[in-house]
């Protein structure tokens, strides 16, 4: 799918999360998303400490590179394509981190509340 013709949770075209580290469920910088994307990578997060020690409990560990995959491990102030059920299951816990709404893809609605996404957002007026 083009992505330019896929939207953020505003109803706007989707701009980029981050290309250094490079994130995307394809490695494009956007969260953009297509069937293939079982998991969902919509939602563009900027990472904490507290949301990676989160992670990494239960068994997502975001921080430890992983140079096979050129994966240099994220650190507190990255932004990445976090998967939107796992943004979710961080927000009920109490450990969402803030996220870019303008680069956060539509589709992560299906599972996440837009208010609480506001609630996160670090680009709203």
């Amino acid at each position: 799918m083009n992505i330019i013709e896929q939207k953020n949770v505003l109803g706007e075209s989707l701009v980029t999360c981050s290309m250094d580290p490079l994130t995307g469920f394809t490695r494009t910088g956007c969260c953009e998303t297509g069937p293939e994307d079982v998991g969902s990578h919509t939602v563009c997060i900027i990472a904490t400490k507290d949301f990676l020690k989160f992670s990494a409990n239960i068994g997502n560990d975001l921080s430890t590179p992983v140079p096979a995959f050129g994966f240099k491990g994220l650190k507190q102030g990255d932004r990445w394509c976090l998967c939107a059920s796992r943004w979710q299951q961080a927000f009920e816990a109490g450990n969402a981190p803030k996220v870019v709404l303008t680069a956060t893809h539509e589709r992560c609605l299906e599972d996440i509340n837009i208010d609480a996404l506001k609630a996160h957002a670090i680009d709203l007026n």
